[in-house]
């Protein structure tokens, strides 16, 4: 019996639960792409892309050679263009395609303070006379906060940044998660943090630094999440296999 083909877009915690389980499927060959993170997945029979497509145009070429027949994007929730040019390419093809976008935190404490921008962000530390701030946002914005120099930072990345990447002044963790209460909650107290900057990624690997700041009063800033392009999509991996096995 000929098999079917699935791509899926990846690099979160999501993604890599949905490609354990999706292997599983009978005539079905599983291709992964990774634009960047690293992660072992053994001897798991797929297919691994590194390093992207070429934005739109070079991934309707890959998918029309590859006769692929289904999309999955399960990428990062502010990994807007990839998303943007994976919607633009299934429907240029007509191609069934499904968004993995797990729920986005709530707001759970007083001093949260919703923004639109990782600029409006850095204003709102200059109003709000932050003195000791934790990034939690990745390493392709930090640049942003290093036109703050009387504010300290302590910025988590899960990979090392270039040499000549401009940071602002404190010091750069190297971490990636899950990170539990109890050493969140510590960070925040060795480091003297007064407020926390983060994306609402959603998810629980990371959540609990936000669960430390309510405990501690420390003050949020959360990035809100960029609209998502128009399509199906579902919350966790069960509602993703269910979508597939009805496409199968």
């Amino acid at each position: 019996m000929a098999y079917r083909k699935l791509l899926i877009l990846g690099g979160t915690n999501e993604a890599n639960q949905l490609v354990r389980q999706v292997v599983n499927l009978p005539n079905l060959k599983v291709i992964l792409s990774l634009a960047g993170c690293t992660h072992n997945y053994g001897s798991i029979p797929i297919t691994l892309i590194k390093g992207g497509f070429g934005g739109t145009d070079g991934l309707i070429k890959y998918l029309h050679n590859e006769a692929i027949d289904f999309l999955i994007d399960a990428t990062h929730p502010f990994s807007i263009q990839i998303s943007s040019n994976v919607a633009n390419a299934a429907q240029k093809l007509g191609l069934s395609r499904l968004m993995l976008v797990r729920p986005q935190w709530e707001n759970i404490t007083n001093n949260w303070i919703e923004v639109d921008s990782f600029e409006i962000a850095a204003i709102n530390l200059v109003k709000e006379r932050s003195k000791r701030v934790f990034l939690a946002i990745g390493k392709q914005q930090l640049e942003v906060f290093s036109c703050l120099p009387h504010i300290w930072f302590l910025m988590r990345v899960v990979e090392g940044v270039a040499k000549d990447t401009v940071i602002p002044m404190g010091k750069l963790l190297v971490s990636k998660g899950p990170f539990d209460m109890l050493s969140e909650k510590q960070l925040l107290i060795d480091y003297q943090i007064d407020t926390i900057v983060s994306k609402n990624s959603g998810g629980n690997a990371t959540y609990s630094k936000i669960l430390s700041a309510a405990k501690l009063g420390i003050k949020v800033i959360m990035i809100r999440r960029p609209q998502m392009p128009k399509g199906e999509k579902v919350t966790d991996v069960g509602g993703a296999m269910a979508w597939l096995s009805n496409k199968l």
